[in-house]
């Protein structure tokens, strides 16, 4: 005679995830494979992540991927391995996309909010200053900018409203006169007659008008034809409308003289 093995035939009728082990002749234990559980008989996958979040940190989502197998991954705006995760600042990063004339603040995960510092306007994403601040920012009309500090002109640095026709950087820097009015100290005059005191004159408002009186005194001519605003019938205004706290500002392709 001979011992029966119980586990010779069919894995001895134990689970196709159980180990079957000869006790006695002709009897057999089922014992469930590692990440499995149940008698043997039936065997069923442990889901780690049904006992305290799989470990995992209770700001992290644990998704099995195995048999008692899991990985920890953390929620949208918390870093960490998973395990540990802690709450990221949207604000503590680049200004967390908002103007750096802006104040970010924090209001919920994954949510923030931009607004404009005092004495800038804008959407908190893009703020703006007075003109004179602008003037600077801005390398079309940066130079400008240059002249009037120079000339220590400050006026458009006031409450306003102010509208500026500015001339273009590189024509301010290629134009030969331009040395010439310094030397005889007439550039005051010659910058004072792009600036328009006591209204803030969009390109709407100003293709319904034909006469301004500029900060110098003498008139500007208007004209507007096919699309396009000229001023005294030679200078096209080729960007329009950016508005600061205390006016706005055209950048024009040539000088203005009076």
């Amino acid at each position: 005679c001979s011992a029966v093995d119980a586990c010779e035939s069919s894995n001895g009728g134990c689970s196709a995830k159980a180990e079957c082990r000869r006790t006695t002749p002709g009897n057999r234990a089922c014992v469930c494979s590692a990440g499995y559980t149940g008698d043997g008989i039936v065997c069923i996958e442990i889901n780690p992540c049904l006992v305290n979040n799989g470990g995992c940190d209770r700001n992290a989502e644990c998704t099995q991927i195995g048999p008692n197998q899991a990985v920890c991954n953390c929620l949208k705006g918390y870093s960490g391995d998973g395990k540990t995760c802690t709450y990221v600042s949207l604000c503590s990063q680049n200004n967390g996309g908002c103007s750096e004339f802006a104040i970010c603040n924090d209001t919920e995960l994954t949510e923030r909010t931009c607004t404009c510092k005092p004495n800038y306007i804008g959407d908190g994403f893009k703020c703006q200053g007075n003109i004179f601040q602008e003037l600077l920012r801005n390398s079309n009309t940066s130079r400008f900018y240059f002249h009037l500090e120079a000339l220590s002109i400050r006026d458009v640095a006031g409450p306003g409203p102010f509208t500026l026709f500015v001339p273009r950087t590189d024509i301010l820097n290629s134009d030969p006169r331009v040395k010439d009015w310094i030397a005889r100290e007439v550039m005051a005059q010659v910058l004072r007659y792009h600036m328009v005191a006591c209204a803030n004159l969009l390109y709407k408002d100003l293709t319904a008008m034909t006469n301004i009186t500029s900060l110098q005194g003498d008139l500007i001519h208007v004209s507007y034809s096919q699309n396009s605003l000229v001023l005294n019938n030679k200078a096209e205004i080729i960007l329009s409308d950016a508005v600061g706290t205390n006016g706005v500002i055209h950048v024009i392709n040539q000088i203005l003289v009076p």
